[in-house]
């Protein structure tokens, strides 16, 4: 193709890729914006400055994604990446978490650097392009986007953890990329193209054998699981949610993982190899180690980082069953995951701010001083179980529903040891997601409790997110059609 048609094509692409544009122009006017503010009458006021830059910029992101639902690009610069409803879909719940996030970081006044907010806007960048993603080089360059601004983001805060656990994030996500990378390299030669959409890299691929192709699929797959959390990439949840801003830790929780999942169903969906047996194997460790070691975590943070390894076993069971019902509880069971894990970590910033780490012990009888954000919170926890009336039991069930479809359609016993041992282990994460409720309103109160205000705006926010849960599980029908239009 000539240079011309090269450049045409680039144009051409442009109007599918303008809240990504919009992102990056606001990257660099966030950077220029702190630059300048330092050397300005308004010097001590920076932070909250570039707070609200920053939650305009991801609004009118917002307004731009929305209306990209009508006018999709479909391939975008030489099918690097592709502009669908999924993609769609997806970058809303991200922009929405940066939205939730600054939010809570304007109601706990979390003390970040003015830096915090430029890099945020990059990881977002980075989110976005990977739910669009089709292309071996596109995945690779993304995947290092979010994770050079998360392993920058994680070392925020004061003392020495927070550079503890920047190195540990680092570390892990480094050997994790590389891996990836080695699996692209080997897909490259094995096809002569990182075009996954490619008729070439599908029809070279199945020239291979079976364990060739698995063995590779794993090793290209493995970025996308380290952001998802799942095992045998399950170190570093514990470490970074101890050490890192709370804040943080809820964006890192929810939106990575997101974006990892859509980008999971693309790669799934291009490997001409049964992943089936492999992803439910990843599931069922992943399901039986988070919920393991959970149970003996006294830190809320920890707690919440062993909990989200299981979460996301329990996510991924619905791409385990390879069907359409699978890949929409999937999405449903991300979408709702999403509001809850947001709501807990600015309930565990809320009601632990007197102390220096949010422990069992911190949140000790103060059910009684704050009643209604301590019932949000057993909501919250009802949701993580997955028992009603919240949407937690709806986007288990669907999974699990759709866990069942594939066990028939193919008599696979691995896929029914799945599914008792998901069962059973959603009733053993009773045991450690009810020890909050348990210490929120049946422990005794310290005689040297103290109650830290919390805002009306903080409160109104946790119970619109909690509302936002039992109504999903009372009328579910709106997401799942949303969903289903994907």
């Amino acid at each position: 193709m000539r240079l011309q048609d090269h450049l045409y094509h680039v144009i051409q692409s442009l109007p599918g890729f303008l809240p990504e544009t919009w992102l990056a122009g606001a990257f660099l006017f966030i950077i220029l914006s702190e630059i300048l503010l330092k050397y300005s009458p308004w010097q001590l006021q920076t932070t909250g400055i570039l707070r609200s830059l920053t939650i305009g910029a991801l609004a009118v992101a917002l307004v731009l994604v929305c209306l990209q639902w009508n006018d999709l690009g479909g391939y975008l610069f030489h099918h690097l990446i592709y502009l669908d409803h999924k993609a769609v879909f997806f970058k809303l719940i991200i922009l929405v978490t940066g939205l939730l996030v600054l939010l809570h970081v304007q109601f706990v006044q979390a003390k970040l650097p003015a830096e915090f907010y430029s890099i945020l806007l990059a990881v977002v960048l980075g989110l976005f392009l990977m739910t669009m993603a089709t292309n071996g080089l596109s995945v690779y360059l993304s995947i290092e986007l979010v994770s050079i601004g998360s392993y920058l983001m994680v070392t925020f805060g004061s003392g020495k953890k927070p550079a503890e656990g920047g190195i540990k994030y680092l570390l892990f996500g480094a050997l994790s990329s590389a891996i990836m990378l080695y699996g692209l390299s080997l897909l490259y030669g094995m096809t002569g193209t990182l075009d996954f959409t490619s008729d070439v890299f599908g029809s070279q691929l199945a020239q291979n054998p079976p364990l060739i192709l698995l063995v590779v699929g794993f090793l290209t797959l493995s970025g996308v699981l380290f952001k998802l959390s799942l095992v045998p990439f399950h170190v570093w949840p514990p470490d970074v949610y101890e050490s890192a801003p709370t804040p943080i830790v809820s964006f890192l929780s929810t939106a990575p993982k997101a974006a990892a999942l859509l980008l999971l169903m693309r790669l799934l969906s291009v490997f001409p190899a049964d992943f089936q047996k492999l992803m439910a194997i990843i599931a069922l460790v992943s399901i039986l180690v988070g919920n393991r070691a959970a149970l003996w975590q006294n830190d809320l943070k920890r707690l919440m980082a062993y909990s989200g390894i299981a979460q996301a076993g329990f996510i991924i069971v619905g791409l385990t069953a390879f069907n359409q019902t699978g890949f929409e509880s999937a999405a449903f069971y991300i979408t709702v995951y999403v509001i809850i894990n947001i709501a807990v970590f600015l309930l565990i910033d809320l009601m632990g701010q007197d102390t220096p780490s949010p422990t069992l012990a911190s949140i000790t009888g103060k059910g009684a001083a704050y009643p209604l954000l301590s019932v949000c919170f057993t909501v919250l926890m009802l949701g993580l179980v997955g028992l009603p009336p919240t949407a937690g039991f709806t986007a288990k069930l669907l999974v699990f529903s759709s866990l069942w479809e594939a066990y028939q359609a193919n008599g696979d016993p691995l896929l029914v040891t799945l599914l008792v041992v998901g069962l059973l282990n959603a009733v053993v994460s009773l045991f450690y997601y009810f020890k909050i409720p348990f210490y929120l309103f049946f422990r005794k109160t310290p005689s040297t409790l103290v109650s830290s205000p919390i805002s009306y705006a903080a409160r109104i926010l946790i119970s619109l997110l909690t509302i936002t849960i039992l109504a999903l599980f009372f009328k579910t029908d709106g997401l799942i059609e949303w969903i289903r239009l994907l």
